[in-house]
């Protein structure tokens, strides 16, 4: 077997930069030794180093923890590492987790958005929903966006991704009737985790596809259709984006729930 290794044997053989073990070198982690041309010769003892380093910080460990453990390099040290690096490999399980949680559960969301009835009136019953608030109304979808951002950040533990139809919105079904605009009360994000709630019982619901101006006229329809019917509205009207801006670029393909919260007329 040979003693020493060239650079790039090292880097193709263990799939290690060539920038990072000059790095290595540089701060003093690996010493190789040096030819009478000037190349660098690694040793097997080199390599071992390069093995540790490399595995310990794929899984977050800091330089000067890698550091010390190399310079302090006993059965005590190494049984303390084999301890912490479990605990790290534990932490990063439970965190690939919840991301393929997050992921199934945004699948699931974006595929049920595609099997939804477009420009139908329904009465649904839903159960009470947990959300994270935040009465602030807006105007433009640039603050929109700004409030969403605080209300991910209420939740720092929870993972998201490309976009979410448990974002929600208030608009004022009174401003809605009288002045034919959307006029935004709150946000909302449901999650399990939330300190608020969104009362069950029933509502109307219309589901339609494109830009989201289209919700003062079904706001509208879905206000006629509960006086028909005889039904007492109590509540705001809710705006549920199930498919956005951030899973498509294109308008026509957004997709958006309007919810009514209604009772019957006794």
């Amino acid at each position: 077997m040979k003693q020493y290794f060239k650079i790039g044997e090292i880097s193709k053989l263990y799939k290690i930069g060539v920038d990072s073990i000059r790095y290595y070198e540089e701060i003093g982690l690996i010493q190789p030794e040096r030819s009478e041309s000037g190349y660098r010769h690694y040793s097997i003892h080199d390599i071992w180093r390069l093995n540790v380093i490399r595995d310990l910080r794929s899984i977050g460990f800091t330089m000067e923890q890698i550091r010390e453990y190399l310079e302090n390099h006993t059965t005590s040290s190494s049984l303390k590492l084999l301890e912490e690096e479990q605990e790290v490999i534990q932490q990063q399980m439970q965190y690939l987790q919840k991301l393929q949680k997050n992921v199934a559960q945004r699948l699931n969301t974006i595929r049920c958005a595609q099997t939804l009835p477009l420009y139908k009136i329904e009465q649904i019953t839903l159960p009470p929903r947990r959300c994270h608030n935040l009465s602030e109304g807006y105007h433009a979808a640039e603050e929109m966006d700004i409030l969403i951002e605080r209300l991910i950040n209420l939740d720092k533990d929870r993972l998201y991704i490309i976009g979410s139809n448990q974002i929600g919105t208030r608009i004022s079904l009174s401003a809605l009737q009288d002045k034919k605009v959307l006029s935004y009360q709150s946000v909302f994000l449901i999650d399990e985790q939330g300190e608020n709630f969104i009362p069950g019982g029933d509502y109307l619901c219309v589901t339609y596809r494109g830009s989201y101006s289209q919700s003062t006229q079904w706001g509208l329809k879905l206000a006629e259709y509960a006086k028909k019917h005889h039904l007492t509205v109590h509540g705001e009207l809710l705006e549920l984006l199930w498919v956005d801006i951030h899973i498509s670029s294109d308008e026509t393909e957004h997709i958006t729930q309007l919810q009514l919260p209604v009772k019957k007329i006794s």
